[in-house]
């Protein structure tokens, strides 16, 4: 039986190998290696079931993801039933039910409970709306009308407005004219958006046992990683990021990620 995570550092390991074993699947089966994966699950719930009680919840992670289908929260982690508590809304944003959600957990699984974590995603639809609404404005009208479409929207604009504002102080105000510019605005805005939410639920859920962090998932390669350098090359950022402090740390990211090899890349338009 695996235990839970006595530590915050546990936790963020136990996510960290888990999404490594996931991203590794589809490589194994390319080199012609065969495997048999396991489902695993607690004596303790097996037990509860057969008596024809329902499992006790405990969690070791929360998790605020999008909703988007390619990105299943536990396949990405490769974690069990009962290992984590995961809220999913369009663009991972941290919405009033969301953070209801989420206080329900702190307060609920003090036992478990160790980490939270802020998952955005590479190609994000609703991050991709809220950049184009920002670069052609005509495109917010069709949104006036739907409030809770606007809502999803206006929320992430202020990453988007943090990213186009680093991109442009990385590359100068020419950066617009570049040929991949929406895509590389689109990767920034994902992370920015996904430290924002961290840097908000850190701040709620200050001095409790508890650590918040955020990261991006790579659609093509399957890593949590934050895209500071192409798939395969470089040394790779680690998989999930500590929440910002201050807003020096938030425009320091901002500005990492704009000079990154991968957004130079995305710039010249290269996929």
């Amino acid at each position: 039986m695996r235990r839970g995570s006595s530590t915050p550092a546990h936790a963020l390991r136990r996510l960290t190998l888990g999404n490594r074993a996931f991203a590794n699947l589809v490589d194994m089966r390319g080199r012609g290696t065969r495997g048999v994966r396991l489902v695993l699950l607690d004596p303790r719930d097996v037990r509860r079931a057969k008596a024809g009680l329902a499992p006790v919840q405990r969690p070791f992670a929360a998790i605020l993801g999008c909703s988007d289908a390619r990105v299943p929260v536990e396949m990405v982690f490769q974690q069990r039933s009962n290992d984590l508590f995961v809220v999913r809304v369009a663009g991972n944003g941290v919405a009033s039910e969301c953070l209801g959600s989420l206080r329900y957990a702190v307060q609920n699984f003090t036992a478990s409970l160790r980490l939270i974590v802020v998952l955005g995603h590479a190609q994000c639809g609703a991050v991709s709306a809220a950049v184009d609404s920002f670069l052609r404005p005509r495109n917010y009208l069709a949104l006036a009308t739907d409030y809770a479409l606007r809502a999803i929207v206006d929320a992430i604009l202020v990453a988007v407005r943090s990213a186009a504002l680093a991109l442009e102080g990385v590359h100068g105000d020419r950066v617009v004219d570049e040929p991949g510019y929406r895509a590389a605005l689109i990767e920034v805005s994902v992370v920015l958006n996904a430290a924002l939410g961290a840097f908000a639920l850190r701040q709620e859920f200050a001095g409790r046992n508890l650590q918040v962090v955020f990261g991006s998932y790579d659609l093509a390669t399957r890593q949590v990683r934050l895209p500071l350098n192409p798939p395969g090359r470089g040394r790779r950022e680690a998989g999930l990021s500590a929440a910002p402090t201050d807003e020096k740390m938030f425009r320091e990211l901002a500005l990492k990620l704009a000079g990154s090899a991968s957004m130079r890349g995305l710039l010249a338009g290269h996929s």
